[in-house]
């Protein structure tokens, strides 16, 4: 992807950037700790990911709300939203304010942004950040299928979801995406894009996108081949740790 401040190239640009918001919270041991690059036991490096990588995750989507919301919903939705939280809170005779993705009150982000954009790193990412926002199946599908078919591919699976929306025909001139990552640290980046232009070029999914989305997502090769994962078969796997330099 190119980026560039050069007026003379809008004319053949896709997206306008509009607003970036970046949130890091490194300063909390849990959030620093859930995703982070480590050695095993036998001295090889990774990356250890924890259970409070979905809550770090949506901690650092409100957070980033609070920045976000101001510049891109109209004062009337933000009004409301305060009125009605504040009414819910009273009638549950609750002091705290309800957080969007709560029991309560939910802020409505399509108001102000047409499509969401979720990173395409996990199930459990995608499902409770669109849980927490109140978004539909609709909403979710373009990361949704983006995982399904070519998994987590780190930064690049944004435009993988973002090259699904172009193929299904859904940008439009005008139109608003919001791209949601998170990442190591433990941090949140957000970035509010415009659609300078009616979209529906070919892509990365011209060859399959009538067949998306699937009836289900059930990975069939797991089912049928799930028996290779069986400890029984440890005696014929090789131990590549034994080779030598």
């Amino acid at each position: 992807m190119l980026f560039t401040n050069n007026r003379g190239l809008k004319h053949p640009a896709m997206l306008k950037l509009k607003h970036l918001v970046r949130t890091h919270f490194g300063s909390s041991d849990e959030a620093y700790n859930c995703c982070i690059q480590v050695e095993d036991e036998s001295g090889y490096q990774g990356f250890r990911l924890t259970k409070y990588l979905v809550k770090a995750a949506i901690q650092g989507f409100t957070m980033k709300l609070q920045v976000l919301v101001p510049k891109v919903l109209p004062l009337r939705e933000i009004l409301w939203y305060l009125l009605a939280s504040l009414l819910h809170n009273l009638s549950t005779k609750s002091q705290k304010l309800e957080a969007p993705g709560g029991d309560g009150v939910k802020l409505n982000l399509k108001i102000g942004i047409e499509h969401i954009c979720i990173h395409p790193s996990g199930r459990a990412i995608i499902d409770g950040i669109g849980k927490s926002l109140g978004l539909s199946g609709y909403d979710v599908e373009p990361s949704r299928m983006a995982l399904h078919r070519f998994g987590n591919t780190s930064a690049a699976g944004f435009w993988y979801a973002l090259g699904y929306m172009d193929a299904k025909k859904r940008l439009k001139k005008g139109n608003r995406i919001l791209m949601s990552g998170f990442g190591a640290g433990f941090k949140c980046n957000n970035i509010v894009w415009e659609v300078v232009k009616d979209l529906d070029d070919a892509n990365v999914w011209k060859d399959c996108i009538n067949r998306y989305p699937p009836n289900t997502l059930v990975n069939p090769f797991m089912e049928k081949y799930s028996w290779l994962n069986d400890e029984i078969l440890n005696f014929v796997r090789f131990d590549f740790s034994q080779l030598s330099a």
